[in-house]
């Protein structure tokens, strides 16, 4: 891999996670739409986007190709976890419980490790299974002080983890995945619109500024998506597992500094420990890289 496709990669992988880890606050730049109402957006405008993105990339034979019927069982399957995700991470945005769904997010890639072991098979390394008892110290203090939002955080980082396990497991690419499950999520939203139009309740098409706003969902949720996509591509797995830790970083930065949310004790408890297995975690992943890299190589 040449200098210019990793520092490419680089990029991308960085404007991905930096989209997420500030989109709460386009959520509230939306005025206060309801987060059913938010996801119905997110998923017709982010369908229109990817269309748009297959036709011009003429990867329509390849995604026909793909399709089974264990292939859209799945992507069934990863659609409805990642519809609950993301209706779980708006609601807690709009309800001001942002660190809350940050914590979430940093919790994930210890749940990915944990179903890689219990579904996948794979061998946990010693720091590891280190890093995943100090993070769940941290669980267990939050669930023990702050039980009333330990279902936001767990939500999140369970249904992200169990996506994650589920598109590992299908065989389709990133960009004819996201484009099947958003297309098996926009009959429902479309209806969901639909019915609002007609009460009188929706919030698109009242205000052109807000109609904007809605249709540059699609934007905002495809564009990051295919930015880590090729960023995965191009960078090594170590990398790409350093830079998941931004979004939460922004998210919780974002929280506190923008939104004034309160940081209690407890939470810099539990920040603390997440943050130390995340260390300890990364850590693990760069030593294992570099010891790979320095394997000599048998003929």
């Amino acid at each position: 891999m040449t200098n210019n496709a990793a520092r490419g990669g680089l990029l991308l992988g960085l404007g991905a996670y930096a989209i997420w880890g500030v989109l709460p606050l386009y959520f509230r730049w939306l005025g206060g739409v309801p987060a059913l109402e938010v996801l119905a957006h997110r998923v017709v405008w982010s369908l229109a986007l990817l269309l748009i993105v297959v036709t011009a990339l003429r990867r329509w034979p390849a995604v026909r190709a793909a399709v089974t019927g264990r292939t859209m069982a799945m992507l069934a399957a990863s659609a409805l976890l990642i519809a609950t995700n993301w209706l779980i991470y708006i609601w807690a945005v709009n309800n001001h419980q942002t660190l809350a769904a940050s914590l979430g997010y940093f919790i994930n890639p210890l749940v990915n490790v944990a179903l890689g072991v219990a579904v996948l098979g794979e061998r946990l390394r010693r720091w590891q299974g280190v890093a995943i008892a100090v993070a769940a110290v941290g669980v267990i203090a939050m669930a023990i002080g702050a039980i009333e939002t330990l279902w936001i955080s767990l939500t999140l980082a369970l249904s992200f983890g169990f996506y994650g396990l589920v598109r590992k497991m299908v065989a389709i690419d990133s960009l004819g995945g996201l484009t099947i499950e958003t297309a098996l999520l926009t009959p429902p939203s479309l209806i969901y619109l639909l019915i609002m139009a007609e009460g009188g309740g929706g919030a698109f098409g009242g205000d052109a500024v807000l109609n904007a706003k809605l249709v540059a969902l699609g934007i905002v949720t495809a564009a990051p998506l295919l930015m880590f996509a090729e960023a995965a591509r191009r960078l090594p797995y170590s990398t790409l597992g350093l830079l998941q830790y931004l979004a939460p970083t922004l998210q919780f930065i974002v929280a506190v500094a923008v939104f004034g949310e309160p940081l209690r004790p407890l939470h810099l408890l539990v920040f603390g420990l997440i943050w130390a297995g995340c260390a300890l975690f990364a850590w693990d992943g760069l030593r294992a890289a570099r010891a790979r890299a320095r394997k000599p190589v048998v003929a």
